[in-house]
């Protein structure tokens, strides 16, 4: 026990190498019982980042084909549309994102949900150049701070790890980096004094002697420390009206990532890799040996059963308030459900306990 596609413009498609592909959210195709198999779209928000890979392990192991949607992946580009914009605008029908997005848009009067919880922790540290003396938030001052994109969720945990030891935003500097090589490149030219990163470009600075780990927001626990409860991160989101108009399409994506996070949750960092495109896991940052040992280190943020958090909802929510993106009238249990994924893990076998909703209420 627990406890715990796209409309018709066209996206960069990833799987195993790139193409380009246009289709339609409201489309669909054939089995070869006869039966429809809905099409969905899915944008990731760098689909080659550690803490976004159950959505393309899930296709390397078949299983949105096995359990009856066809998902066309595509990944955000440095300087491009985000991946959870991209779906609010429709140009997508889904995203690989944060969740704490879902209460931004509700702030600005979109109806967004997550539909399944992968990570319980954003997989994110804050690396600070040797000689940098950062040790806490409170050294950001005076410095710049990389994130990946001003309005980004790194954007918004780097202030609010600020606001936590009294500092406002003049008193320190943000500029959008990027992330792996663009990240890298920051700190080593002096454009920031510290970047917040994921793996595998945390493993590549620190075996280049560039940056250390000045503050942990990689695993549960240490998002627990740091930010004061479970802060959920990487999920899937969704229109709420298309999940309403696409309720079956939306759970077979579910029932296929619920099954790649118990898929993750029995094997080892290395059949993981193993399982991965050779791009992802050794490259010009990394090597596979070096993919995997920063794996073991962070696999710990991993949901199992895709279930939201118990109090992930508030905490996140405190996050958003304190940092001015939104007020505590936020109606949480409209920014997510577990329905879809008590129903995959039903499917597998499994009995989820959970929490009533979190709400204002």
């Amino acid at each position: 026990m627990f406890k715990r596609t796209l409309t018709a413009s066209c996206v960069a498609l990833l799987a195993l190498g790139t193409a380009t592909a246009c289709s339609s959210s409201s489309s669909s195709k054939s089995s070869a019982s006869g039966a429809s198999v809905p099409k969905v779209s899915l944008m990731v928000g760098g689909i080659d980042k550690q803490i976004y890979l159950p959505y393309q392990l899930a296709q390397n192991l078949g299983f949105y084909k096995k359990y009856g949607v066809d998902v066309t992946l595509s990944t955000e580009s440095d300087g491009g549309v985000g991946a959870e914009d991209a779906m609010a605008s429709g140009q997508v029908d889904m995203a690989g994102a944060w969740y704490n997005h879902t209460i931004d848009f509700q702030a600005k009067g979109k109806a967004v949900e997550d539909i399944v919880q992968l990570s319980g922790a954003p997989g994110e540290r804050v690396m600070c150049t040797n000689g940098s003396n950062v040790h806490s938030a409170a050294d950001f001052k005076g410095k710049t701070v990389g994130v990946t994109d001003l309005g980004s969720g790194t954007d918004t945990l780097t202030k609010l790890l600020a606001a936590q030891k009294g500092l406002k935003t003049s008193d320190y500097s943000r500029i959008g980096v990027g992330a792996g090589s663009t990240a890298v490149a920051a700190l080593q030219n002096g454009k920031t004094a510290c970047v917040m990163t994921t793996q595998p470009t945390v493993t590549a600075l620190e075996k280049k002697n560039i940056a250390y780990s000045a503050i942990d927001l990689a695993t549960t626990a240490g998002a627990q420390a740091a930010l004061g409860g479970s802060w959920p991160a990487a999920g899937v989101l969704a229109r709420t009206d298309w999940v309403n108009s696409h309720k079956d399409a939306a759970q077979k994506v579910v029932d296929a990532l619920v099954a790649t996070m118990h898929w993750i949750n029995t094997h080892s960092a290395a059949d993981i890799a193993n399982n991965l495109p050779a791009s992802f896991v050794s490259n010009t940052l990394v090597t596979k040996d070096d993919y995997i040992t920063a794996l073991n280190q962070d696999k710990g943020q991993f949901l199992p059963d895709g279930i939201m958090p118990a109090g992930g909802p508030k905490t996140s929510l405190a996050t958003e308030v304190l940092v001015g993106n939104a007020t505590s009238s936020i109606n949480l249990g409209t920014t997510f459900t577990n329905d879809f994924a008590i129903a995959a893990n039903k499917l597998e076998g499994f009995t989820t306990t959970t929490t009533p909703a979190d709400s204002n209420g």
